[in-house]
């Protein structure tokens, strides 16, 4: 642990909350913790846990309501919460960086990116006018963005999701920082982006002896970039230490609960999810905060609140039975998950091909015909009921385009997409017919934006039900407390509304809403991207227990390949649009095979501090895929020449149906 005399960023005592004419209620409580220059530190723990808000407590950052109720935060010898607001603001952005958790949003979309880091130059530098232009050159430079003059002229929405992250990390160097506080920064992103934009951040630490506060849900991230880990649960520290003995014999029974909940690249096997939910952040508790859901629960545990523990002059922890609980390697507790059995075709995609249609106002004056560029060329694979097959590949593969494709939102430009009947359905949702319509469901990646705000689950679910089944009355309310439990959720969610539930609630009745229909097949656009690991666990649980109940077939799409190797049957490889490798499951994970299947396996983070991603593709953004050959060519560490240039690969098929397109010998992969 960091000596709290060396220590750059410190947090003393602090408490956070609101103090109101009831009392005080502690959103974060007694936080102690410190961060010396070089050091990376990880803020971890579920959503509402409090670790952005002890991040942003420590900026001096306080919405919503909140105060300071005792304790205070340090930046070397600076009292935060006594500096005037004029200094403050300085010192934040300036020697104190933030990189927030979606770049897209934290960036203006109406100004250019040259725009948006001179003002950063201006307010937290003493750069002259004549040599800010060449500052912007060398900040674009220094976090590996191509072309520096083009990014400059470009807006936020031209850039990819990891050119964006760039940006924001050159905004934050503007200044000068000596120390970063990065909020879910890699939230979001693709493996191989997120590997390289973690790679940086290292380079950054390292070059420039930065003091870093990593906040993250994700414990493979954590792994990969901290030292030392701060575990949060209701607002306080439940565990802190070294990184490396924390994830390997974690002391808490909350931490345990986490490690158990991440799928593994070992196992075809879907992760344990904890029951319950962690308290409201006003519920005032007199014991241990984690005792409702914890397994070893006794009487002291309900009554007292537990003291942070030493276990050693590194490690510390906060329960009342460390003694009694072994300490011992973490080994995982998911459980192997049986073959699907295959059953009907449910939906075919037959050499389909789907374009955007690219024209401009100044391209129309030149010609009348509209530019296109093929989003998604010649794919082919089945779906079968009782089955889940998995799109994956980088952002912008084409993933969420095939599913656009199948619900008829997309109309595919060519190629045919059979339904379970056997016949070709109609390209766009307008000419399908209501059973058509019902056969395939979707689940959104973001509930917020998918579910009416204005409507109470009730209604919400009330509409499938009555398009589909014609249910009213008595029948219709049956049927939606049927769903809800379904779904893990009591008859008391019908009177609620989307903005009173959690993220996983809030997903769990969109499952609910796409299952209300019967539907043949379910397409899963990034689900569990946005969830902690503990309710994405429960999430995975709950469809593949459905899916067993039902028989119905899913296509499921992710960047997160540990997740599809828990919850896949097949999976399918893109990459621009077109099919790298495709086959089992076990076959692809266990002997990946075309190099850009390799590139994505060995990007993948676990929480395993020794296990460090090969980057065996160049960190380049690639707006259209080559015009011959194959897609991958100019990434590929194994191109042999012209015939990767200028030649579509062959598909090479083995006994298992596992097909790769590649012009490498099948023996030579």
């Amino acid at each position: 642990m960091s000596n709290q005399s060396l220590a750059l960023l410190r947090a003393d005592d602090l408490s956070v909350g609101i103090d109101g004419s009831l009392g005080e209620y502690k959103i974060i409580k007694d936080i102690d913790f410190s961060v010396a220059r070089g050091e990376t530190v990880g803020l971890v723990g579920e959503s509402g846990s409090g670790k952005s808000t002890v991040a942003l407590s420590l900026l001096g950052y306080l919405g919503g309501g909140l105060s300071k109720l005792n304790g205070q935060s340090y930046f070397g010898d600076e009292k935060i919460y006594d500096l005037a607001p004029a200094i403050l603001q300085r010192l934040r952005g300036g020697r104190l960086g933030l990189i927030p958790q979606n770049a897209g949003q934290a960036l203006t979309p109406s100004l250019r990116i040259k725009a948006q880091l001179e003002e950063a130059i201006e307010l937290h530098s003493d750069i002259l006018q004549a040599d800010r232009h060449q500052r912007l050159i060398d900040l674009l430079n220094y976090v590996r963005l191509p072309d520096p003059e083009v990014i400059l002229e470009r807006y936020p929405h031209q850039l990819s999701g990891g050119q964006q992250q760039r940006v924001a990390i050159a905004m934050a160097l503007a200044g000068e920082p000596e120390a970063l506080i990065l909020d879910e920064p890699t939230t979001g992103l693709d493996v191989t982006t997120q590997a390289h934009i973690l790679e940086l951040l290292e380079t950054l630490r390292n070059e420039r002896n930065l003091a870093m506060i990593f906040v993250s849900h994700d414990l493979g991230v954590i792994a990969r970039v901290c030292s030392r880990i701060v575990v949060m649960y209701a607002g306080e520290i439940v565990e802190n230490g070294p990184v490396r003995e924390v994830l390997r014999s974690p002391a808490h029974p909350y931490t345990r609960g986490l490690l158990a909940s991440i799928p593994r690249l070992s196992q075809v096997a879907i992760p344990v999810s904890m029951e319950g939910r962690p308290p409201s952040p006003v519920e005032r508790i007199s014991g241990c905060s984690f005792a409702p859901r914890c397994h070893h629960t006794k009487d002291i545990c309900r009554d007292q609140r537990p003291n942070l523990t030493e276990i050693n002059s590194l490690h510390k922890a906060r329960c009342h039975l460390l003694s009694e609980i072994e300490l011992k390697p973490h080994s995982g507790d998911a459980q192997k998950r049986l073959p699907s059995k295959k059953g009907k075709m449910t939906a075919l995609l037959q050499d389909v091909d789907i374009r955007y249609d690219k024209s401009t106002f100044f391209s129309k004056l030149i010609s009348s015909k509209p530019i296109s560029v093929a989003t998604v060329q010649g794919v082919n694979f089945e779906i079968h009921s009782g089955e889940t097959t998995a799109l994956v590949g980088e952002s912008g593969s084409g993933k969420s385009t095939i599913l656009k494709a199948l619900s008829g939102l997309v109309p595919a430009s060519s190629g045919r997409i059979v339904g379970a009947d056997g016949n070709d359905m109609p390209a766009t949702v307008e000419g399908r017919s209501k059973e058509e319509k019902r056969r395939i469901q979707i689940v959104f990646q973001n509930p917020d934006a998918s579910l009416n705000p204005r409507a109470t689950v009730e209604e919400i679910l009330t509409m499938p039900l009555r398009l589909y089944e014609n249910l009213n009355g008595r029948a219709l309310r049956d049927r939606i407390v049927e769903l809800l439990f379904d779904v893990r959720l009591g008859p008391e969610y019908m009177r609620k509304f989307p903005g009173q539930m959690s993220g996983g609630e809030k997903q769990r009745i969109g499952i609910a809403r796409a299952f209300a229909a019967r539907p043949d097949l379910i397409l899963c656009d990034e689900v569990t991207s946005a969830l902690d690991v503990s309710v994405q666990a429960a999430v995975l649980n709950l469809l593949v227990n459905l899916q067993s109940r039902t028989g119905t077939a899913i296509l499921f799409v992710s960047h997160d390949l540990a997740v599809v190797r828990a919850i896949a049957d097949r999976v399918v490889v893109l990459y621009q649009g077109r099919i790298c490798e495709s086959g089992p499951v076990e076959n692809v994970f266990a002997e990946p095979s075309h190099p850009y299947t390799k590139t994505l396996i060995n990007a993948i983070l676990e929480p395993d501090p020794d296990r460090v991603p090969t980057l065996l593709a160049d960190d380049v953004t690639e707006l259209s895929p080559p015009a011959t050959g194959c897609p991958f060519q100019r990434r590929c560490s194994r191109n042999i020449g012209e015939i990767c240039n200028r030649e579509s690969p062959p598909d090479l098929i083995d006994d298992n149906l596992h097909s790769i397109y590649c012009h490498l010998n099948i023996n030579e992969l």
